[in-house]
């Protein structure tokens, strides 16, 4: 734990933030000295490397259990109706929901490609070190075959002129091949070029890992919503059952003279909007289903169901600032963010080696065989043979001067550079926001939780004592068809509680890059001691000791 780090807690212990009977009340900071904070390259190094042990490898085998539902093929695409007829609900764990995504997914496959494309491309980086080595053939063979006539003037020793014909015969076979070995011995955009190539490999293995995380996080929260969208459906189907009782006993009452034809409409107005309730779960059910079949890749015919009940799957152990310290840790956004920075420099550097001096050592072999007579007068023999050459040498290349263009670029990279520098900034801003945004949620879910159970509890008695007295003749439906509608909401609230909670536990993983979850035990009963509330959860408003999310949970379930 750094200095810096000691200060800011010892700061928020002494109690920055005070409460006063009205509000907040602000106190003075103590006077410190703040040391400055290291630099990330200090942190990380300038190039820093991907680390794949910070994350569980991704599965790459189905569990035995979920072999039938292996993705399809790759280009599978269906012409018949009766190829997308569901015909299976498969009712699936949050355990095999993971297992599906890591394995079936296509495009965690896809990225999975663009790492081995970055490593292809450094590959032909790193190739600029070797020797080349190659063959032109210009002939294998040729034939080259003509007559010609030339006429031309003539003059003899006495001045005369006259005109002379000769004629020339061509018919011959050639084959002739060059070998060329050349190798840069000074090429000063070669190391730049290949230091930028692996940059970009290391962030494509970062993005893939980035891949990774975003879809375990993507398999929870449609898995949750899901369970949200099943625990709707249940509620509404109850609240259904309920609003046909309600309406059955009023028109009974209506019927026998002791109640109103207006509790008789408030009863059919309830059922009217707990059947809205349902239709709207059912088709919100339908859809979470196929969404998740989607990000699966399932076998077209087959929906998953949620195999497991909606509850907490557990309590956040560390704190908020160890929370940030992680995502500063592991997660690779940041990473990639300082090798963007590494990229523009090497590149700045290659834009200066194009005008700098390149030297090359070449050798070059040619070798030609012919037969036959070409250009001859036809009254010469014919002739054949062979010829070889070799050179040895060495060539430079030197562009002293490009108006400009090297220098441009040159600018133009460094100051990519410096963007990329204010890009980590807001990076860094952004991991310790979203760190800070789900804790806070999870808090909030968490209280959430406690209100709502209870809620959900004296909603149920509110009910069963309304109906009690409706029964008695002592109240109206219109007591009875409130509470009913009280504990429908109520429910529904309860419900939204636990998922917001499991989804922002999930988000705090997927954030900060840690798993330190604490699984929920079975509760034994609420114990006489509450937790010791912290600064963050005192407000201006009557204490109320917020129970872990576990414990809140078992006393809003039915009963049996």
């Amino acid at each position: 734990m750094t200095r810096p780090f000691k200060t800011w807690l010892a700061a928020a212990s002494s109690g920055l933030l005070a409460i006063s009977g009205t509000g907040f009340a602000q106190q003075e900071p103590a006077a410190s000295v703040q040391e400055p904070l290291p630099l990330a390259p200090q942190v990380k190094g300038p190039r820093p490397k991907s680390d794949a042990s910070v994350l569980a490898p991704a599965a790459t085998k189905l569990d035995p259990s979920l072999q039938n539902l292996a993705a399809p093929a790759t280009l599978a695409l269906p012409n018949k109706p009766e190829q997308v007829r569901i015909v299976e609900l498969r009712p699936l764990s949050l355990k095999d929901v993971e297992n599906l995504a890591e394995v079936n997914n296509p495009n965690l496959k896809a990225i999975a490609t663009q790492v081995d494309q970055a490593q292809s491309q450094l590959r032909t980086q790193i190739a600029a070190w070797y020797p080349t080595l190659s063959v032109n053939a210009s002939s294998l063979p040729s034939y080259t075959g003509g007559n010609q006539r030339i006429t031309q003037p003539t003059t003899d020793i006495t001045g005369q002129t006259s005109r002379s014909t000769q004629y020339t015969y061509t018919d011959r076979w050639a084959m002739g091949a060059s070998l060329t070995a050349q190798w840069d011995v000074i090429n000063p955009q070669r190391v730049p070029q290949i230091a930028a190539a692996r940059d970009q490999f290391e962030q494509s293995k970062n993005q893939y890992l980035i891949a990774l995380r975003e879809l375990r996080l993507q398999a929870a929260q449609f898995y949750f919503k899901l369970q949200l969208d099943d625990d709707t459906v249940r509620i509404g189907q109850q609240s259904v059952r309920a609003s046909l009782v309600s309406l059955r006993d009023a028109r009974a009452r209506f019927q026998a003279g002791v109640a109103t034809k207006l509790e008789v409409l408030e009863a059919e107005t309830q059922l009217a909007r707990d059947q809205q309730l349902l239709t709207n779960a059912l088709a919100d059910q339908s859809i979470s289903r196929r969404n998740l079949a989607r990000l699966l890749d399932l076998p077209q015919n087959v929906s998953p169901t949620a195999e497991e009940p909606l509850r907490p799957l557990g309590v956040w152990t560390p704190s908020l600032q160890e929370s940030v310290i992680a995502a500063y840790a592991f997660r690779e956004e940041l990473d990639n963010a300082l090798l963007d920075i590494s990229a523009a420099n090497s590149q700045a550097n290659s834009a200066l080696g194009s005008v700098q001096p390149f030297l090359t050592i070449f050798n070059s072999l040619d070798g030609t065989r012919f037969d036959g007579v070409e250009s001859v007068l036809v009254d010469l023999p014919g002739r054949s043979g062979w010829a070889v050459e070799n050179s040895v040498g060495l060539s430079a290349r030197w562009n002293i001067f490009d108006g400009g263009a090297a220098r441009a670029q040159y600018r133009q990279a460094k100051q990519r550079a410096q963007e990329n520098s204010f890009r980590f900034a807001q990076t860094r801003d952004d991991l310790r926001f979203q760190v800070e945004e789900s804790f806070y949620q999870l808090r909030q879910a968490n209280r959430n939780i406690q209100t709502t159970s209870r809620e959900v509890i004296s909603s149920r008695e509110s009910l069963r004592l309304a109906r009690l007295r409706f029964q008695a003749g002592v109240s109206t439906q219109r007591e009875v068809v409130d509470n009913q509608r009280d504990l429908t909401q109520a429910e529904v609230r309860y419900a939204t509680a636990l998922a917001e909670y499991n989804n922002n536990l999930a988000l705090l993983r997927r954030r900060t890059g840690l798993d330190q979850v604490a699984v929920c035990q079975p509760p034994t009963g609420l114990g006489s001691s509450m937790p010791v509330l912290d600064s963050m959860e005192n407000v201006p408003v009557p204490s109320e000791p917020l129970q872990p999310a576990c414990q809140a949970t078992i006393s809003a379930k039915p009963a049996s």
